[in-house]
């Protein structure tokens, strides 16, 4: 099969091309035409050079060779055109068969998703999370039960200890006062005599009279 034939078809009347059949042939078309660009592009320059060369010497060789060029030129202006065209409309159909598979995988997946929920009922969930939630706190119920001892203390009150405890405090308080102001034994002894100093002073005086009274008498 020739590649017209295969980028235009055989004649015959044929099914549509699938988005990768059809994003094969374009850029088969790209392809050709980007060759085609390249050869005229070559011809361009080889006439542009064959005028120069013969510009002064012969110059209708040299007109020849610019009516070529600007023919040549236009034919590369409308294959750049096409070329365009070729791309936007090869994009286009790539983003199409882009969307075309991921719609695909999400309907595929929508059934998946469907199938799993078939066993499932709503109302069925709703009440196996209402079961759950009543479970969890029937086991909170028996965990406080276990946790709070029966006999060990829990007989006596708490304002009868708080009462005791604050009679303690009392009476270390009291204490403590006693401690301060207590018996005088810790305090210094109150004297019952003179001082020695104070004795020997009076002595010392009477001596001096009884001295002073000698002498006169004599």
């Amino acid at each position: 099969m020739s590649l017209l034939q295969k980028l235009f078809g055989s004649g015959k009347k044929d099914q549509a091309p699938t988005p990768q059949e059809g994003i094969q042939r374009l850029r088969d078309i790209e392809e050709m035409l980007t060759k085609k660009s390249d050869f005229l592009e070559k011809k361009v320059d080889q006439e542009l050079a064959t005028a120069k060369k013969h510009g002064t010497k012969n110059k209708r060789v040299a007109l020849q060779a610019l009516k070529r060029k600007k023919r040549y030129e236009k034919q590369l202006q409308n294959i750049d055109g096409t070329l365009s065209t070729i791309e936007y409309q090869r994009e286009a159909l790539e983003n199409a068969s882009t969307n075309t598979e991921v719609l695909k995988v999400m309907g595929s997946a929508a059934k998946a998703l469907k199938g799993a929920h078939n066993n499932m009922d709503v109302d069925k969930v709703h009440d196996l999370m209402d079961e759950v939630a009543e479970q969890n706190e029937i086991a909170n119920e028996i965990s406080d039960a276990i946790s709070n001892p029966i006999g060990f203390g829990q007989d006596v009150d708490d304002d009868d200890l708080m009462a005791e405890l604050e009679e303690l405090e009392q009476q270390d308080i009291e204490e403590q006062l006693l401690d301060v102001t207590g018996p005088s034994a810790d305090l210094p002894s109150v004297p019952v005599s003179e001082p020695v100093e104070k004795r020997k002073a009076a002595v010392a005086d009477d001596d001096d009279e009884m001295n002073q009274l000698a002498a006169w008498a004599s």
